[in-house]
C-alpha cells in the first residue's frame, strides 16, 4: 500500500511513422520597404517655478506631514492607552483572585 507504483512503458499499438521532412525554402532579397518618417517630437514643457508656487508646495508638504505625523501619534496613543486599560484589568483580578483565595 505504501510502495510506489511505477508506471510501465506501454507497447506501439502500431506501425510508427517517421515524421514528415520540412524542405527549407529560399527567401529572395527584394527591394527593402522605406523606412516611416520619424514624427519630431514636440519639446517638453518647461515647469517654471514662480515665488508664489514654492510657497504653495512647501505649505502642501508641511500640511501632509502635520497630518501624517498626527495620524502616528494617535494610534500610538489609542496603543498605549489599551495597554494600560490591560494592565489595569490584570491588576484587579489578581486582586479579587487573591481576596478570594484568603477568605477560604
Amino acid at each position: 500500500m505504501f510502495q510506489p507504483k511505477i508506471p510501465t512503458m506501454p507497447q506501439p499499438s502500431g506501425l510508427v511513422t517517421p515524421p514528415a521532412v520540412v524542405q527549407p525554402t529560399t527567401i529572395t532579397p527584394g527591394t527593402p520597404a522605406p523606412a516611416p518618417a520619424a514624427a519630431p517630437e514636440p519639446p517638453r514643457p518647461v515647469v517654471q517655478i514662480t515665488p508664489g508656487t514654492a510657497v504653495a508646495l512647501v505649505g502642501a508638504g508641511t500640511a501632509v506631514v502635520l497630518v501624517v505625523g498626527t495620524v502616528l501619534v494617535s494610534l500610538l496613543l489609542a496603543v498605549a492607552v489599551t495597554s494600560a486599560s490591560v494592565a489595569v484589568c490584570a491588576v484587579v483580578l489578581r486582586s479579587l483572585i487573591a481576596s478570594n483565595a484568603k477568605r477560604r
